[in-house]
């Protein structure tokens, strides 16, 4: 039987890329998303599309999943992993740092997750994970506005969980803990950057790769349709918080 469609946002770098890389290496079409095109086409992906878009845009997120469906079917997994981690103390982080994480890591994953609802209702099949972060289950220092964020897309796939259940549709997040990616780049405290550094170091949590949580990911989305787990926290065997 033919794989269907999986469409990975963020997929540049980090998470994405190794999910991308992961499905493709079993044979699923894909549509990749980010902001960054030049980073996927590097990869030359058979069967793949690949698209410049802000997630926070939600016409441009639309187009681009409508063209690859033209071509490969209707979306069977979306998996909303495009986000950004700009860690700093509420009373002094600027807030534009707030609103930018919000509009990336929440309002990003609610257009996802709009655009191929309806679908999967309608063909009682289907699959989205949100990539949210352990700082989405537990707080951590210098965290505040992105655990919102986070705890934010956890609430909303709960949410969208129990509103989908009815018609056979898996929504499930994913809750890594530190992993080695570009993700920590994106904080412009220095302080903060070399502290987060330090401990991770110190407590040994640097073995864990992307590329484990992307055969993870895939491992839950290739379980039969009627077996969902719902959610998952993985992390270095070392990290103790």
């Amino acid at each position: 039987m033919s794989k269907k469609l999986v469409v990975i946002t963020g997929a540049s770098s980090g998470f994405g890329k190794a999910l991308a890389i992961e499905f493709s290496k079993s044979g699923y079409p894909l549509l990749l998303l980010a902001r960054r095109i030049d980073k996927m086409e590097e990869l030359k992906l058979p069967n793949t599309i690949c698209k410049k878009v802000d997630v926070t845009n939600s016409d441009q997120f639309e187009n681009a999943v409508r063209e690859a469906e033209a071509i490969y079917g209707k979306t069977d997994l979306l998996i909303n992993n495009a986000g950004i981690m700009l860690l700093g103390d509420l009373t002094t982080q600027n807030p534009q740092e707030w609103k930018r994480m919000l509009d990336v890591n929440i309002m990003g994953v609610m257009n996802g997750m709009k655009i191929v609802i309806s679908d999967m209702k309608e063909r009682a099949s289907g699959t989205i994970i949100n990539i949210s972060s352990m700082a989405g289950v537990m707080p951590f220092g210098n965290h505040a506005a992105y655990c919102a964020s986070k705890y934010g897309v956890r609430g909303l796939t709960q949410t969208v969980r129990m509103e989908l259940s009815p018609y056979n549709v898996r929504v499930i997040v994913a809750e890594p803990g530190a992993v080695s990616t570009e993700l920590l780049e994106h904080t412009t405290n220095q302080s903060i950057k070399d502290n987060y550094y330090k401990w991770k170091q110190q407590v040994g949590a640097i073995n864990i790769t992307a590329d484990d949580v992307a055969k993870s990911i895939k491992f839950v989305y290739e379980l039969p349709q009627s077996v969902l787990i719902r959610e998952f926290i993985i992390s270095d065997t070392k990290q103790d918080a």
